[in-house]
């Protein structure tokens, strides 16, 4: 995770849906402003009877989703891609010196996406804390053989790697200010997230599939330009990440696909309510102690980089639109699944036009200098 995550991912500007006409000029990807906090005020939207339908599809769970774990003898683990420190001393020193003169050619600009990479994948306690929060699907015991709890777990596990990998190269690479990432994990993680899937795990795994998909386009837009700027190894790193983030996203879209077969109006239902929404990013709450709009600050840079912007959100729900056949969806919808169909169906258009839109405004608009904390408060153009 990714998404956008939140990383990841980094999801679809309000600016480029009108939402806020008064920095209409500066077109940034920032998650939908975060909502504001409901103390003790949870809501189970998913009615009980539907648990059934979870309980239901365990069997095919274990033979449609478990497959797409890789067994740990052959994951890749992040020391396959980091300096060897039980080297001796001088050949370890080499290759963290050719790290260094591989980063060197990095811009500080590109370290801002990969440190709000890394600090999104970092704050993974959160998004598993979220999954466990899904009625029907959560892990009961903490050790659950239940296939959904199994699941979580081990895609939990195998997400685990992405922060832990980014966050020693970062720290190798000795162009980046490590405490201020640390802090700025640490804050993340105790402010939480609420993608505001109200505990339904119809709506949790539309979510997931969006923001699996996010994170997958992220990571390999990270990878290209770590190929195109001359460091391959790091082109390697983030493009593996991204093939992990491909792999369990297929595995949301396929759980989504299932919902959509066995009960379609609810599964259609679900999406058009997460696609109302907007998907906000998993790190929509980061900070460092300082920058309030330390995430928006961060999403602006990603969105002029082309690491992650506004077109990617409505290409993506292009995609699942497409994946899970919802043009051509009938049977089973009532009238009001019918106009859920249409709204998700001609909302891509829609956020294209408005894109278009806030791109010509944004024409000629004087770019702001910001300083960053993760990198020694050096000035990144946003």
């Amino acid at each position: 995770m990714q998404a956008q995550s939140l990383s990841l991912c980094h999801f679809f500007p309000s600016t480029a849906l009108g939402r806020n006409p008064a920095n209409a000029r500066r077109v940034r990807v920032s998650a939908v402003a975060a909502p504001p906090l409901r103390r003790n005020a949870v809501q189970h939207s998913m009615p009980p009877e539907k648990v059934e339908v979870f309980q239901s599809l365990e069997g095919w769970a274990r033979q449609s989703l478990l497959p797409l774990l890789k067994p740990v003898e052959q994951c890749w683990q992040p020391t396959d891609f980091l300096p060897d420190s039980s080297k001796p001393t001088d050949e370890f020193e080499a290759e963290v010196r050719a790290l260094r003169e591989r980063t060197a050619e990095l811009s500080d600009d590109y370290f801002v996406v990969l440190v709000g990479d890394m600090i999104t994948e970092e704050a993974l306690p959160t998004y598993q804390t979220m999954i466990n929060t899904l009625d029907g699907v959560r892990d009961e015991t903490g050790a659950s053989a239940s296939p959904w709890a199994v699941w979580t777990r081990s895609w939990t596990a195998e997400e685990n790697r992405h922060g832990d990998l980014l966050g020693k190269y970062l720290y190798l690479s000795g162009r980046v200010d490590m405490r201020m990432l640390e802090k700025t994990v640490q804050y993340l993680i105790g402010a939480g997230m609420d993608p505001r899937t109200e505990n339904n795990p119809y709506l949790g795994f539309v979510y997931t599939s969006f923001q699996e998909r996010a994170t997958f386009i992220s990571h390999g837009n990270t990878a290209r330009l770590a190929k195109e700027r001359g460091d391959t190894v790091l082109a390697r790193v983030c493009g593996t990440i991204a093939a992990d983030e491909k792999r369990h996203e297929n595995a949301y879209g396929r759980i989504v696909e299932k919902l959509l077969e066995l009960d379609p109006d609810g599964a259609m239902l679900a999406i058009a309510d997460m696609m109302r929404k907007k998907i906000t990013m998993p790190a929509h709450l980061m900070t460092d102690g300082r920058d309030p709009r330390l995430f928006d600050n961060y999403s602006a840079v990603a969105q002029r980089l082309g690491v992650y912007t506004a077109a990617d959100y409505a290409s993506i729900l292009e995609f699942l639109v497409e994946r899970w056949r919802l043009e051509k969806m009938e049977a089973g919808l009532s009238g009001e699944g019918r106009r859920a169909r249409d709204f998700v169906c001609g909302l891509p258009a829609r956020m294209r036009r408005l894109q278009e839109r806030a791109d010509e405004r944004a024409k000629g608009a004087e770019r702001r200098r910001l300083k960053f904390s993760w990198l020694f408060d050096r000035e990144v153009v946003i």
